[in-house]
């Protein structure tokens, strides 16, 4: 993330605030260590969700430069990363409503990028060829390792309707490996 226009200090120390023990996001150095913790997952998610890097970049910005901005106060890292997961999704949302975005024919180039280790990265072009209801749910599942109930959580849906999107997703996708001549699936 481009960090240019970020760097003026806003005054309070990024430990925990004393009177209420949350941690808030108040120096470039505490950004500059959630930027680089959670830029990979930011990506990944937004990616999942819209399919061309240069949005899924666009919106990771969005998404720092809004943690950035918030005044918000935070238990711990896995507060952030919820939050972070939870902008992800509704900047995404978002952004594929929109009305250019609509109109635009997508740039099918995902299937090109190499954003995860190449032991786990040969589904990805086939996950991307899923709805993004069941893509999502199937990448957090399997490659962000989160259970359903949390998904469901971070998605703001109901388990029993990231169960069924769950189980729906590994359909498709089994049925899609088998179509492209993939036997061991």
């Amino acid at each position: 993330m481009d960090m240019t226009g970020l760097t003026a200090e806003r005054g309070r120390p990024a430990e925990a605030d004393a009177q209420t023990g949350l941690i808030r996001v108040d120096s470039d150095a505490e950004l500059t260590r959630l930027v680089e913790k959670f830029s990979g997952l930011v990506f990944r998610v937004a990616l999942c969700h819209v399919k061309d890097p240069a949005d899924a970049d666009d919106i990771m910005q969005d998404v720092f430069l809004a943690l950035y901005t918030s005044r918000r106060g935070f238990a711990d890292d896995e507060h952030i990363k919820a939050w972070l997961i939870r902008v992800t999704v509704n900047k995404c949302k978002n952004l594929l409503k929109s009305c250019g975005r609509r109109l635009s024919v997508p740039l099918e180039n995902a299937e090109e990028v190499q954003f995860l280790p190449k032991e786990r990265f040969s589904l990805i072009p086939q996950l991307m060829k899923l709805k993004p209801k069941y893509r999502v749910v199937l990448y957090m599942f399997y490659y962000e390792d989160y259970p359903i109930g949390r998904i469901a959580e971070l998605l703001g849906e109901k388990q029993s309707t990231v169960t069924t999107r769950l189980a729906r997703g590994r359909k498709m996708l089994r049925e899609l490996l088998t179509k492209e001549g993939y036997d061991e699936f």
